[in-house]
């Protein structure tokens, strides 16, 4: 687990190699599998749970939840998705670098519409909610913001609303954010103006060609 760490702290994949040989040269492959004691192969389950979002596998999702090894108490541990969620929001929690984080959170897409417990739901839905605030104890940057937000909308849409009213509502809570605030919003409308005018220009340009080559 160490040797993945270091990517992390480094964003690199110098150990990319290594985590496939893993995943798909053992995880994924039962003879070999299950040559490893159960106990290793709910250590190696686990430590793969965490990294596949870094390293790209997401696409593997599926057949990977497949070949989850037995778990003792599987009453308290949930299914092979909450398990997987349950490593992979103990992840995010400690990751301390911007680009992975951002990436995390644009990869964490996969989890839509996997069926989890309520308790392992409400654990990534607080998670993710914690790095939407401007302030402590995450205190993450605007990039991670919104795309924390975004993460939490796709996942969770029921109460989208509501959550943003509550943000802007705490927002109001740390008036040396309001600057850069007000700037984002006044920069967001008028990009968002330029490029309807930037449409509307096009669509008139169009009929004009089309109308001459008529």
């Amino acid at each position: 687990m160490n040797v993945f760490w270091i990517d992390i702290q480094t964003h690199t994949r110098r150990f990319q190699s290594l985590f496939r040989y893993l995943l798909q040269d053992v995880t994924l492959v039962p003879d070999r599998l299950n040559k490893i004691p159960v106990q290793a192969q709910r250590d190696m389950y686990l430590l793969l749970s965490r990294f596949m979002l870094y390293y790209n596998a997401a696409h593997k999702m599926d057949i990977f939840l497949k070949h989850c090894p037995p778990f003792p108490n599987a009453f308290l541990n949930g299914s092979p998705a909450d398990i997987f969620v349950t490593e992979l929001t103990d992840q995010l929690q400690k990751l301390k670098v911007e680009p992975v984080l951002l990436h995390y959170l644009s990869e964490i897409k996969v989890l839509q519409g996997m069926e989890l417990r309520m308790t392992t739901s409400i654990r990534l839905k607080t998670c993710l909610y914690s790095f939407t605030s401007p302030g402590g104890p995450m205190y993450p940057t605007r990039a991670v913001r919104h795309t924390a937000w975004e993460a939490l909308d796709l996942l969770f849409p029921v109460g989208r609303y509501p959550r943003h009213l509550i943000s802007v509502f705490f927002g109001l809570l740390y008036p040396w954010y309001w600057p850069s605030s007000c700037w984002n919003l006044v920069d967001f409308c008028i990009k968002a103006i330029l490029h309807s005018l930037q449409r509307v220009l096009l669509s008139i340009w169009l009929k004009t060609v089309k109308s001459k080559s008529s």
